[in-house]
């Protein structure tokens, strides 16, 4: 343990050793990090480290508190599962820029003060970048540029809060900060563009599903939940996160039926899911908070589960399309099992840590009065049942046999899944080892007999549902489309706004440079009549003519000016 050092820093800094091993020595590098972030993390405890004065400034680099410590857990853990899943990669640039993205996640989670949590906040940014280009293809390039700006974006709108809200009361202790202030108001938009608020979340599908099959596991378990960490720090109890995150549940279950590619599905899924946290940290009851930060927990197992299963879809048969997907239990059985386990966990199911989880937040949504608000987490979880929790496997694993046959996932990529499988059910199983790491002392039972029921209930008509519609064909066809959502505003609409006000500012400036060169040529004119070769202005005098003229000027500004 070295005193008081942030546990990212140790990813950060293993990662500058990346380019310098190879074979074996780097995966013993990579494997090694995470666990040394981790124990790092429990040895120093809880406390405040690396507290000095910088131009005035209070910095602290490390704080640790039983919030920033599960996610920190969760971080650790994703960290070592994303490395052991991307083993098999020999790629330099995907390792080096996961580290410090991994890294820089887990410092803003301990980040005691504002500028911290901005460096950290950016350097995930510019890092995780690499991991969407690496897939080096031009679709992939191009959703990286828009990935990148709205990612900086969000970076600026924070550095302009943290200066407002410094200006406004002396202080950058990264703390409750709330909206009575325009700098909180620019703080929350910041934390909303990573967190995907409602208009601000395409970045996700767009990016994500482009990202390399070992970046997209990697991506989905830090960007959106360290902004989840960062509400849940600074606005608690924000009674306008509770219908944002209402939004957030709902509106992506439209595009999950209707979207061909299942990485997208499972981008459009990890939104609805966030929408539940988002509700929590409005609500903002202890019950709330700790079913937020359960639930961040458990979403990054099972999400990170899903996507993996997807991954090695897609790594040995070149394709996650749900259109050209179907029968492979028969090739990749392994696989399939560990994305039931992961369906079943999204689902909410007994025995899953998504049951434990879930429960929490629609017990504080119940509690909190607001009867519509635990409908419609209800109706979503009912809706991620079937489109997370039933479309994805069926789709790929049973469905029509397209007569794919390929060999299982890889050892490393089973062995990562496996991991996060059996972290689902262990939360599920002993969720008092989950209630051990939530901020807030537990007086909670997810297994009462209200719960479960309900669980069930939901599982099977969810299942029934979807059979009826299977059965009389009027479950939206599987098949190649575009599926247009609001990123259509600035990808086409504000693209092709832009382009017709070039066009018109290079007609006014056809016009300007026009009027110009008239104006400008109505000069020469003027100046050729009066100044050309025996014109008036061009004529010599003798000196004696000069003289008396300068000599009357003067006499006339003499008498007028000084009279």
């Amino acid at each position: 343990m070295i005193e008081g050092l942030n546990p990212g820093t140790i990813l950060i800094l293993g990662a500058l050793l990346v380019p310098l091993t190879s074979g074996v020595i780097r995966s013993i590098l990579l494997l090694v990090l995470p666990i040394l972030a981790l124990g790092q993390l429990y040895a120093l405890g809880l406390g405040v480290w690396g507290q000095y004065e910088f131009l005035g400034l209070s910095i602290e680099v490390t704080r640790i508190d039983k919030l920033s410590r599960i996610f920190g857990t969760i971080f650790c853990i994703a960290s070592l599962i994303g490395v052991i899943y991307s083993l098999h990669v020999k790629d330099t640039v995907q390792h080096f820029a996961a580290l410090i993205y991994m890294g820089s996640a887990l410092g803003a989670v301990f980040a005691g003060d504002l500028i911290t949590l901005f460096v950290f906040w950016e350097l995930t940014a510019v890092t995780s970048v690499f991991l969407i280009w690496a897939s080096r293809t031009e679709r992939a390039f191009k959703a990286g540029i828009r990935y990148l700006i709205i990612q900086v974006t969000s970076g600026v709108t924070l550095l302009a809060g943290v200066i407002l809200y410094y200006q406004d009361t002396g202080s950058i202790a990264f703390e409750y900060i709330g909206l009575g202030s325009l700098a909180g108001g620019l703080v929350l938009a910041a934390f909303g563009i990573k967190a995907c608020f409602p208009f601000l979340h395409n970045w996700m599908q767009d990016a994500y599903p482009e990202a390399t099959v070992t970046g997209t596991v990697i991506l989905s378990a830090f960007t959106t939940k360290l902004a989840i960490y960062a509400l849940a720090r600074a606005f608690p109890g924000t009674e306008i996160l509770i219908p944002i995150g209402v939004v957030m549940a709902i509106f992506p279950l439209i595009y999950v039926v209707l979207v061909n590619d299942l990485r997208r599905v499972l981008a459009y899924s990890l939104n609805s899911q966030l929408g539940f946290m988002v509700i929590g940290v409005g609500i903002g009851t202890e019950l709330a908070l700790n079913g937020t930060a359960a639930h961040a927990f458990i979403h990054i197992l099972y999400k990170s589960l899903l996507f993996m299963c997807m991954g090695a879809v897609l790594y040995r048969t070149g394709t996650v399309k749900t259109s050209e997907l179907g029968g492979l239990f028969r090739s990749m059985p392994v696989t399939m099992v560990f994305c039931l386990i992961g369906a079943m966990s999204i689902a909410g199911l007994p025995l899953t840590g998504g049951f434990v989880s879930k429960a929490m937040i629609m017990s504080a949504a119940k509690d909190y009065g607001i009867v519509v608000i635990w409908l419609v987490l209800l109706f979503a979880r009912a809706g991620v049942m079937d489109h997370a929790g039933i479309k994805v496997p069926y789709f790929t694993f049973f469905g029509q046999d397209k007569g794919i046959r390929v060999k299982e996932a890889p050892f490393n990529m089973l062995l990562a899944m496996g991991i996060a499988a059996f972290l689902c059910i262990f939360t599920g199983v002993y969720p008092a080892f989950l209630f051990s790491l939530v901020p807030f002392e537990p007086t909670y039972d997810a297994y009462t007999a209200g719960h479960m029921l309900t669980s069930v209930q939901i599982l099977l008509f969810a299942v029934l549902g979807f059979v009826l519609l299977m059965r009389y064909k009027i479950y939206p066809l599987e098949q190649p489309a575009t599926i247009l959502d609001f990123d259509w505003i600035y990808r086409r609409g504000l693209k092709s706004l832009t382009l017709a006000i070039g066009r018109l500012i290079l007609v006014v400036w056809g016009w300007i440079l026009g009027v110009a060169n008239g104006a400008l040529g109505a000069i020469i004119n003027v100046t050729a009549r009066t100044h050309g070769d025996g014109k008036l202005m061009a004529r010599t005098a003798s000196s004696g003519r000069s003289i008396a003229l300068i000599v009357a000027i003067l006499g006339v500004v003499v008498v007028f000016f000084y009279r």
